[in-house]
């Protein structure tokens, strides 16, 4: 150690001639002199720095390019996914506008938006599509319209501005959504004889409103901490002109930057996580207990339907079959919001751990990995909300059937009735 040490401290001649070999340059020369001279241009004080770099080799090694977070093989498989983002995430946002625009047309639908739960449902929706549509167009010039340019406008800095505070609210009132969608599936469920005077519709009206006026309230650090920043940039021709490069980035000092980073990764992404993942358990051993009752009830049941009642002396019969159908019912409906749980879970816990671990490492981390794994959340989290139309038609058999009587009305032309009982029969 102590010989490498020493050795740093040698000077090679041919270093140092180079080094003094700098103040022999006609126009190093030339600025000093008339450095005080108004009419010399910046972009020519620009340019012959970007020349002595280039000339003597000097290599720019930014605050966190020696650190080893996120470092090996799987960062470069990541870095391979981050290359073709923009086409995936372009067809997930299609995709997805489209399936919650069906899942908004089938939720609002005057058979199924009586109940408080797909009223959840639909909102969740609304909250989805909005953060799809207006990932379209920062997914197509992002990754596939800037690449190819060497400027960085204003006026993208500021779109970029608004795009992460946009799909920051939206989607973090989707999560809150999610956390009152299982909260009232739990109470449901819990508490089958208080659910009718717990689970009202002006507290699931309530529910909506908090899960759309919090998170303004909730990401008020963040309006202070992203801001934009100015560079200077040289293109690669010969000229070496110089351009004003402007980015998004944060504050790295000060509170606010803490501060926007626990209220991100707790309240805002691992507290519904750990209440979610603890009510997610509890219906599954819900929906495992069920399944077994069923099977016992299989082998012990002679005469499904029907069952024998004694009462003062009276025998009658009642009937199991609509019983049956109400369970059966309540059970699909419980492994919907199971799936729907489960699939937020797997998305949103990975980020909420990069985002705490980011708060507690400081800024290399966050500019080693979480800027490094925010395409790859991006995805799963447009995916999670694409997804769900899928497992509405897979599990939800009413859903199944209103959705084929919309596409119904309206691929097929309704002809013209001569009378109001007519109509009334056409629409319905």
């Amino acid at each position: 150690m102590l010989a490498d040490d020493d050795s740093h401290n040698r000077y090679d001649s041919g270093a140092l001639d180079d080094t003094f070999s700098l103040f022999d340059d006609k126009q190093l020369v030339s600025i000093l002199k008339h450095g005080n001279n108004q009419s010399l241009k910046i972009n020519e004080l620009l340019r012959t720095l970007e020349d002595w770099r280039n000339r003597y080799n000097i290599t720019v090694i930014k605050e966190c390019d020696r650190s080893d977070y996120c470092s090996g093989e799987f960062r470069d498989v990541i870095l391979g996914y981050n290359a073709i983002h923009g086409y995936v995430s372009l067809l997930i946002c299609l995709f997805g506008s489209l399936a919650n625009v069906f899942n908004v047309a089938v939720l609002t639908r005057r058979d199924l938006a009586a109940a408080p739960i797909n009223r959840l449902l639909k909102w969740l929706a609304v909250a989805d599509v909005f953060v799809m549509m207006e990932y379209v167009p920062f997914s197509i010039y992002r990754y596939m319209l800037l690449p190819r340019q060497e400027e960085r406008p204003y006026a993208w800095a500021v779109y970029m501005l608004f795009h992460m505070h946009f799909t920051q609210l939206f989607h973090t009132a989707s999560i809150l959504l999610t956390l009152s969608l299982a909260i009232w599936r739990y109470i449901a469920i819990k508490y089958p004889s208080y659910g009718p005077s717990l689970c009202t519709d002006r507290r699931c009206s309530l529910a909506i409103f908090l899960s759309f006026l919090l998170p303004p309230i909730l990401c008020i650090p963040s309006y202070f901490v992203f801001t934009i920043h100015e560079e200077v940039s040289f293109d690669k021709t010969a000229s070496k002109i110089a351009s004003k490069v402007y980015y998004v980035d944060s504050n790295y000092e000060g509170v606010l930057y803490q501060l926007n980073f626990w209220v991100h990764a707790v309240f805002i992404k691992l507290l519904p996580c750990v209440i979610l993942t603890i009510i997610s358990a509890w219906l599954i051993r819900v929906l495992y207990r069920a399944n077994s009752r069923k099977k016992m009830l299989k082998g012990y049941n002679a005469c499904p339907a029907s069952s024998v009642v004694a009462t003062n002396g009276n025998v009658f019969t009642r009937k199991l079959t609509k019983r049956s159908k109400a369970e059966k019912r309540t059970d699909r409906t419980t492994k919907m919001l199971v799936a729907v749980l489960l699939l937020f879970l797997l998305t949103e816990f990975p980020q909420g751990i990069l985002g705490l671990m980011s708060g507690a490492l400081g800024r290399c981390f966050f500019k080693r990995c979480y800027d490094l794994f925010g395409e790859l959340m991006d995805a799963l989290a447009l995916l999670n909300g694409a997804i769900n139309f899928i497992l509405y038609c897979s599990m939800s058999r009413q859903f199944r059937t209103t959705f084929g009587q919309l596409i119904r009305n309206r691929c097929t032309a309704t002809p013209r009735a001569s009378s109001h009982t007519e109509l009334q029969t056409t629409y319905v």
